[in-house]
């Protein structure tokens, strides 16, 4: 179903401060081709647990970078298997053995980190999202994070035209916080995304 700017403006106006599941579940209602995206960094658990509270069928798209940290990976298999997540898997097409021994993790002022950012996450990102075409793209993009994300609003359009849906979008760390130990579920905070490295840069998914 899509949606003109001026009926997402208005429906942003109604979403704040509603809760994050009601949100979800007038997003399934009006989606025929729903998505999750996650990297299971720290609060991703949130956005996993209230869609999966709503529909458990909805496809998780992880693009996994080869990148994380062995606790994040370990993470990721519990929470798999606690919230019963139906994971679609998206690995780079090159190795990081094979990508290490030409050409490393490159550092951000280095022209190679365009390159090494687009083999290891923006091409997956794009096999994955080609491959299911979704009509709405849940997300857990919350204001504050980067300049871009506070142009942003809980209903938002990719640049392709989907509609993405970040329940938490007005919650901050201390909301997230209470949400996780109320219904006792794990964070992860020893992630490291090597195509961003600071917290308030972009890596190119969601600009």
């Amino acid at each position: 179903m899509a949606f003109l700017k001026e009926e997402i403006e208005s429906l942003n106006r109604q979403f704040r401060g509603i809760a994050p599941q009601e949100i979800i579940s007038w997003a399934l209602n009006n989606s025929n081709k729903p998505v999750v995206t996650t990297n299971f960094r720290p609060y991703e658990v949130a956005i996993l647990h209230a869609v999966t509270d709503v529909s458990t069928e909805i496809p998780i798209l992880w693009c996994d970078t080869g990148y994380n940290t062995p606790n994040t990976y370990k993470h990721a298999e519990d929470l798999i298997s606690r919230l019963g997540l139906n994971i679609k898997l998206y690995v780079p097409k090159q190795t990081s053995a094979h990508r290490d021994s030409v050409m490393g993790i490159p550092q951000i002022d280095d022209p190679l980190h365009a390159t090494f950012t687009e083999q290891v996450k923006l091409e997956p990102f794009r096999r994955a999202m080609e491959e299911h075409q979704p009509d709405v793209w849940f997300t857990n993009l919350r204001k504050g994070q980067t300049a871009h994300r506070n142009s942003l609003d809980v209903l938002s359009l990719s640049k392709d035209g989907v509609l993405k849906v970040s329940p938490f979008y007005y919650w901050n760390d201390t909301q997230l916080d209470a949400y996780l130990r109320d219904r006792q579920l794990p964070n992860e905070h020893k992630y490291f995304d090597p195509t961003k490295v600071l917290e308030n840069r972009e890596c190119g998914l969601h600009t």
